[in-house]
Parts: structure tokens; sequence; C-alpha cells
């Protein structure tokens, strides 16, 4: 049995999954690990590919898209370990850093879950952790996300600030999420009625209802490339997010459904149909569509 199972969901992104696994295999940890692919029916020849170039590497072909939150738990069940990594095929990782969010992790014993610091390619912070999602808690993070995003001065400085002190929040992105096995079985594992984004927030939250605590450190720093397995698609994408979005509403503030449908649909947003099936990737609440 190894110490870490690094649980990687890959959809139609090859070549950012090669640059994922390169870069894990190039700095691995130092405790014994073990890595999964669990592929949503790529059609660009990606599960061919890992077992070409990383016959280390167990590949799991689901057959269909079934969503982040199922394949990820197909491919937690397919492991024995005692942590478990969820790791954005979109992600680049440096030496080191997976050992550094494991020791903050072990050095917190109250803490089941721990995500790092997110940068883009040009090293440009990621806002990947924050407060439970409502209404208020929603508005108040996308004027941060955005204002960062236009790089304005005092808002940048704040998100800035922020990221740079460990800290215990509601949740971190599921693009790199680092948890104990037994509390992510104690809260029962992702759920599976969230396609695409919001499943990393309601599985910290289901975490944190147990009693346990979730850290962000800046100790640890990982590259992610921000949902280019979605660009492809960007309607289908938008679609999947107001999808879990209501489904999320539904769940934790079942009250404030109406007058969310209600916005929707008047912005034209409402979905109209059944997802189809086109869209995968995990969501951070650090990059929202409005």
């Amino acid at each position: 049995m190894s110490e870490l199972a690094i649980v990687i969901v890959s959809y139609n992104a090859r070549a950012d999954l090669e640059a994922c696994l390169g870069s894990v295999t190039a700095h691995p940890p130092r405790r014994s690990y073990e890595i999964v692919v669990v592929d949503n029916a790529s059609r660009d020849g990606s599960a061919d590919a890992v077992r070409r170039g990383w016959p280390a590497v167990n590949v799991i072909d689901v057959g269909d898209n079934v969503g982040f939150a199922r394949a990820t738990n197909i491919g937690i069940r397919a492991t024995d370990s005692r942590l478990i990594l969820l790791l954005n095929s979109d992600t680049v990782v440096p030496a080191g850093a997976l050992d550094r969010l494991v020791r903050r992790l072990e050095a917190r014993l109250d803490a089941a879950v721990a995500g790092p610091r997110l940068v883009d390619s040009d090293g440009a912070l990621e806002i990947s952790f924050g407060a439970m999602l409502s209404p208020w808690a929603e508005l108040a993070q996308k004027c941060l996300v955005f204002g960062h995003a236009a790089g304005l001065p005092g808002i940048t400085g704040l998100a800035e600030r922020r990221a740079q002190t460990e800290c215990t929040v509601d949740w971190v992105s599921g693009a790199c999420l680092l948890v104990r096995r037994v509390d992510a079985v104690a809260a029962g594992l992702l759920d599976e009625r969230f396609f695409l984004y919001g499943e990393d927030v309601d599985f910290c939250h289901a975490i944190r209802q147990l009693g346990r605590f979730v850290v962000f450190t800046p100790v640890a720093e990982v590259t992610h490339q921000r949902g280019r397995s979605g660009q492809s698609l960007p309607a289908a994408t938008a679609a999947a997010y107001r999808h879990s979005q209501l489904a999320f509403y539904q769940k934790h503030h079942p009250r404030w459904l109406p007058v969310l449908r209600l916005y929707l649909r008047l912005r034209g947003k409402l979905p109209t149909s059944h997802l189809s099936g086109n869209v995968s990737g995990t969501g951070d609440m650090g990059r929202r569509s409005d």
C-alpha cells in the first residue's frame, strides 16, 4: 500500500496531462506513491499516451464522460493509500511541492484537507480558497477575483496578503487538494450530483461538518493552467457550471434557489437541458463566470 495516491481526472487534455505527469514523475514525492488517471472518454488519445509514456500509472477508462466528481471517486476507490491528492490534469508540480504540502497537513492533526498556493503559468496568483459559498460570499469572491484580475491595487494587495499566510479556511480548490483518506471516506467522498464546479467547496463543507479543518498553505506552490480542458467547449462548460451552481444552492441554500433561477433566467443563463456529457474537469471558486 502506498502512502499517497495521486488521482488525476482527464478529458481531452493530452498535452496538459503529459506535462502534469512529467512534472510529478520528474519531481516525485519522497514517500511511496501511486498515480491513477481516470479518463472520461477522451478522444485525443490521452489514455494510450499515458500507457505508453508512463506504464507505472494506473489508467482507468470510464467509457463515458461522467463528470469530475464521479470520476474522482472512481479513482479514489481504486487506491488504498493513507493520503489522497486530487490533482488537475492542467497543473504542473515543482520540485518539493508535494512533500511540503504533505508535511503541512501532517503537522495539523486537527486538519483533514490542505491546499497549496496556486499560480498561473506567468506566476500570477490564483485565488484558490475562501468562505463557504452563499449569495453574499459568492459576490464577495467574484469582486475579489475580478478586481485582482483587473490589477486594482487595493484588491490585488489584499489577495496577495491573504495568500502569504497559512490559515484555516472553508474550502480550497480541487485543482490541488490533499486529504486524509479516513476523512474523505467519512465525508462520503465527492457528491456526484456536481458534474463540474462546486464539488470542491461541497466536499470541504462535508469535511468541516465532521469537526475537521481545511488548511490553505503558501509553503507549497503549484502551477495551474485554469480550466484549459473546458476552453474548447465554452458553452457546454458554462452550462455545466450553471447546473452545478443550481444543485449547490438546492443542497445548501434552498431558500435562495428561486432567486438564483430568476436571476439566471433574466440574464438568459438558466440552463434548459440536461448535461450532454461533453465537458469535464474541476472548477475552483477562484475562477467563475458571473
